[in-house]
């Protein structure tokens, strides 16, 4: 063989080793992975691929994975515990793992019913405390006058600290008739309660057709929440309400904490005839959107009643309404959450919500952390389910005189 051969051959061969050497240093840890190291490396897979953070919180994020996997995992509780301490290093509460319990909670709480005391709740980022996002109309919660932003310190006797997002809903939830008890904080106060849990209804939405003191039609809509059922039962509604002669709405957003990103998009489209609902930006900084095609079900004139538990859709829809000048928002600087989680079921049937992208009103604005700003600010004391829409409801008195005064305005134009 000649030198020239000799030399190609060599250098043919050096690349054959280092291919081999190479790929079977990629495939054999692989192989050898355990179940729970399996399930672990998805999380990472997905939280690497979608996470809206592309630092991961200013930390090496494959150096985190592999101190995870280099840790003994004797059982599906160990690798749990571990994707949850992974999950922990991103700093962001809305990031976080459900096993399959939650997971379905999770799954229920979007789409039909749930036993509990009736509760949204969320992990306030700054601080780190559990805090009420709103309490679910009608609720034992609601009833024993427990109000958004207040904290819940304990749950039977655990103090919430200790607690995972959704280990803390878990331990409220139950069976009807059960009671749990809370150790709640309001500002300075401390307060015990003790609600005995119940069938909660998640049918979002309350209609009714009322007049006001000048005799206009106002058709009155309160949505509770986002499930997969509120674009359809608020259709529906303003269907009706439509037939029976409504000529002004009144839509109330107040204490409805979000939910599915799709439904308040599809609800926006219900009352505009085109524009633009949101944007959404991934950590590339692409942006993506959401238009409304009309037809709108009405062109009538539109208040928003908002308020501080006003949360996520409800601010997407929200600032949609208020950027395309087709509603008007009256109340209070809404809760602040412009982050948007997307949900992955994993392999053994246990779940991963992971923050894949915030939002950002059709004008442009980013509203994490400070909300969206009323177009009339209105102040309210607490009050009851049963005071909702009465004359002891001063935000409510506020839509209904602005409409008046609006009706005026168009009479004369």
């Amino acid at each position: 063989m000649g030198f020239m051969q000799k030399k190609v051959f060599r250098a043919g061969l050096s690349l054959l080793l280092a291919f081999w050497v190479g790929f079977c240093g990629f495939c054999q840890p692989a192989l050898a992975l355990t179940d729970e190291q399996k399930l672990i490396s998805q999380v990472w897979r997905i939280v690497n691929r979608t996470y809206l953070d592309e630092t991961f919180n200013h930390q090496n994020w494959a150096s985190v994975r592999q101190k995870v996997l280099a840790k003994p995992l004797k059982d599906q509780e160990s690798a749990y515990s571990a994707i949850q301490k992974m999950l922990q290093s991103l700093d962001d509460p809305f990031t976080r793992f459900l096993n399959p319990e939650q997971y379905r909670s999770l799954q229920v709480n979007t789409s039909g019913e749930l036993t509990g005391v009736g509760l949204q709740i969320a992990l306030n980022a700054e601080t780190g405390l559990l805090e009420v996002l709103a309490p679910i109309s009608g609720s034992p919660a609601e009833k024993a006058g427990i109000r958004p932003h207040d904290r819940i310190l304990k749950i039977e006797g655990i103090s919430t600290q200790k607690l995972t997002l959704d280990e803390a809903a878990a331990k409220m939830r139950g069976s009807i008739g059960t009671p749990v008890t809370l150790f709640m904080q309001r500002d300075t106060e401390e307060w015990q309660v003790q609600l005995v849990r119940d069938r909660i209804a998640l049918n979002p939405v309350v209609a009714e057709l009322r007049s006001s003191p000048q005799g206009k039609s106002i058709g009155y809509l309160r949505l509770t929440q986002f499930n997969a059922n509120a674009p359809m039962e608020l259709a529906h509604a303003i269907s009706s309400l439509e037939k029976k002669g409504a000529d002004a709405y009144i839509l109330d957003l107040r204490n409805n904490p979000g939910g599915l990103l799709q439904a308040g998009v599809e609800i926006a489209r219900l009352w505009l005839e085109s524009g633009t609902i949101v944007y959404t930006v991934n950590r590339q900084g692409i942006q993506g959107s959401f238009e409304a095609f009309g037809p709108a079900m009405t062109r009538d004139p539109l208040v928003v009643l908002v308020n501080q538990g006003s949360a996520s859709a409800s601010e997407i829809l929200a600032g949609a309404l208020q950027d395309n000048g087709r509603g008007t928002l009256v109340g209070e600087t809404t809760f602040g959450k412009g982050l948007i989680q997307s949900l992955f079921e994993l392999s053994d049937g246990s779940g991963l919500a992971v923050t894949i992208a915030k939002y950002e009103t059709p004008n442009h604005r980013d509203i994490n952390k400070q909300g969206i700003k009323p177009d009339k600010l209105i102040s309210s004391e607490p009050i009851t389910r049963e005071q909702i829409g009465t004359e002891a409801d001063v935000q409510y008195q506020a839509a209904i005189e602005f409409l008046a005064k609006n009706s005026v305005v168009a009479g004369a134009a």
